[in-house]
């Protein structure tokens, strides 16, 4: 006879110890530990069936013991996992899921009297006067008797878990939302009338009724077009979205040049295509080139020619990526250029070899040979292009890169001294005629073994010089005197008319020398003199501010008063030299 399916093994025990027939129970020997032992191993290894608790499930063997043995208290007459799982008696009863507050009031009792306790505006029982919600009434209900108000619903007392009290959804009624499908399916059906009606008035053939998919495509589109974002552009048409963004640090296109003729600059779509620099000092310094010349420089060519010729590639067999394998379409691209060239240099060389003809592909452009082209330019009387497929570069009116007299160098270019000059030869003199290197070397030589002359000394040398004429002139009389001895007097008068000029133009010369030198003295002193009072005004307020600073914040005065003027040149220069640099070691031992 076979033992019965899902019997414990307790109860089984249990029924071999009954039925011997003994007062004491008997207890476990070592032989039952080590079966017990054995079957815990079988059943953990899964060669023997895992043990029932008393509903007909399986333990799980892997359980720790700890777990699946029940308390003494428990009183468990098998293996059993009840002890782990939530108690009946301690279990919390919640409230239904579609159980909830009732909304409005109990239009199902009528009152047609007033009752004691009541609310004295509106005669409802379930609420007083300070929250009655209806307006007050001029005479309440309670005096009058009529129109007395519905009582409020007697709410139920919720008990709510954790996910009940966090329902989003509690209460709602789904049977609300069935008037908006059904406002929305009106407003579609006549919609889909009207296009009906519309197709059928303009092809009297043709009264096809377009699907509900392209209707709502073509109400999705109808409304997309209408999207305003800044930066965007949305076609409908084509199903795209271009952004046109940008960082904020950058320098804005329409900043880069504010000439108002130069390249157009779109503020709807952000964008400038042309240069904004082109033709000026700029072009080169600046790295931005306009947008086409962006999009088309570097390898943005190389990219879509590769990318193009993946997708050929793959057309024809050759399973080929260009993002997962770029060496190996890169490869591919090599050979495939390689044998291209030779096949187009084979055909070639066949063709000529069979036909002839070669010495035509090595003659010049028909430009040359004819002098003329078909691109039509139209210049104006300046040469300034008015029509033409030349873009008009923008240039100066003046000569530029010229160098006359051997030069090398502008003039300007080379500053000594309060002097402008040649840089090539060093020379002062404009228009001069440059000697290089050597008239260089000889003027940095004449420039260093001349002494510095003061202006008084430049002045006696310029009075013996004209003492050495006047001896050089009067001997040069006398001589002319003995030899000529019929025209001495006249001589003499010429002579003597000579001197009386000579003598008024030194003193003139004499005169204005001194008036320079006196105005140059003067200026310098009235410069020291307004230096000085600069200085001083410096001073006094350097030492008002130090009086303010030293006051309590509440006993100083306002400055709203203040002398505002222009700064003058003396008053920076004794600021300058009367502040104070904390950066200077010696600033510590300044009183």
């Amino acid at each position: 006879m076979d033992p019965p399916k899902n019997v414990p093994l307790s109860s089984i025990l249990k029924s071999k110890e009954e039925a011997v027939e003994d007062d004491e129970p008997k207890k476990k020997s070592r032989e039952d530990w080590r079966k017990a032992k054995e079957l815990e191993e079988m059943r953990k290894a899964g060669t023997a069936p895992a043990a029932v608790d008393e509903e007909g499930r399986d333990i799980n063997p892997h359980i720790p013991q700890y777990i699946s043995a029940a308390p003494w208290y428990y009183g468990s007459s098998g293996p059993t996992l009840k002890h782990q799982r939530p108690q009946p008696e301690k279990q919390q009863e919640f409230s239904n899921l579609h159980e909830w507050y009732k909304k409005g009031v109990d239009q199902t009792k009528v009152v047609t009297k007033y009752r004691k306790g009541a609310c004295v505006n509106c005669g409802a029982v379930t609420h007083k006067a300070k929250d009655c919600m209806e307006r007050p009434r001029k005479v309440g209900a309670k005096y009058t008797g009529a129109k007395i108000g519905f009582d409020e619903h007697e709410q139920p007392n919720l008990s709510l878990d954790f996910d009940g009290k966090r329902d989003r959804w509690a209460g709602y009624d789904p049977s609300e939302h069935r008037a908006i499908v059904e406002e929305y399916q009106k407003i579609e059906e006549a919609k889909r009338e009207m296009r009906a009606q519309k197709l059928s008035d303009e092809k009297e053939g043709d009264s096809k009724e377009p699907d509900d998919l392209d209707d709502d495509d073509e109400d999705e589109d109808k409304y997309v077009d209408a999207v305003d974002m800044p930066g965007t552009k949305v076609d409908s048409k084509q199903r795209i979205t271009v952004r046109n963004l940008r960082i904020r640090e950058d320098t804005a296109k329409y900043l880069r040049n504010l000439d108002p003729n130069s390249a157009y600059y779109d503020p709807k779509t952000r964008s400038m295509r042309d240069n904004p620099n082109a033709g000026t000092s700029k072009e080169e310094d600046d790295e931005y080139k306009g947008e086409n010349f962006v999009r088309f420089t570097g390898d943005t060519g190389k990219h879509g020619e590769a990318q193009l010729f993946a997708w050929e590639a793959y057309e024809r067999g050759v399973d080929v990526h260009l993002l997962a394998e770029p060496t190996k379409l890169e490869m591919l691209e090599r050979e495939y250029q390689q044998h291209k060239e030779g096949f187009k240099g084979k055909v070639k060389s066949d063709v000529l070899q069979r036909y002839g003809g070669e010495e035509h592909l090595d003659a010049p452009p028909k430009a040359l040979l004819l002098a003329q082209t078909e691109n039509y330019v139209e210049y104006s009387r300046t040469g300034k292009i008015l029509k033409g497929a030349e873009k008009p570069i923008v240039r100066s009116k003046y000569e530029e890169d010229v160098f006359p007299n051997n030069h090398t160098s502008v003039w300007g270019s080379f500053w000594k001294d309060g002097q402008w000059g040649y840089k090539c030869c060093n020379s002062f003199i404009k228009n001069s005629y440059c000697v290089g290197d050597v008239g260089r070397m000889g003027k940095v030589e004449v420039l260093q073994a001349q002494p510095e002359t003061s202006h008084v000394e430049t002045q006696e040398s310029d009075k013996q010089n004209e003492e050495k004429s006047k001896e050089e002139s009067s001997s040069s009389s006398s001589s002319s005197s003995d030899s000529s001895s019929e025209n001495d007097s006249e001589a003499e008068k010429k002579e003597a008319r000579k001197k009386k000029k000579r003598n008024k133009k030194k003193k003139r010369k004499e005169k204005k020398r001194k008036s320079r030198a006196d105005k140059k003295d003067q200026k310098e002193e009235s410069e020291e003199d307004k230096l000085k009072a600069a200085l001083k005004r410096e001073e006094e307020q350097q030492r008002e501010a130090e009086r303010l600073l030293a006051l309590d914040e509440r006993k100083r005065p306002y400055n709203s008063m203040y002398e505002v003027k222009k700064i003058s040149d003396e008053d920076m220069e004794a600021y300058l030299m009367k502040k104070r640099r904390e950066e200077d070691p010696m600033a510590q031992f300044l009183s």
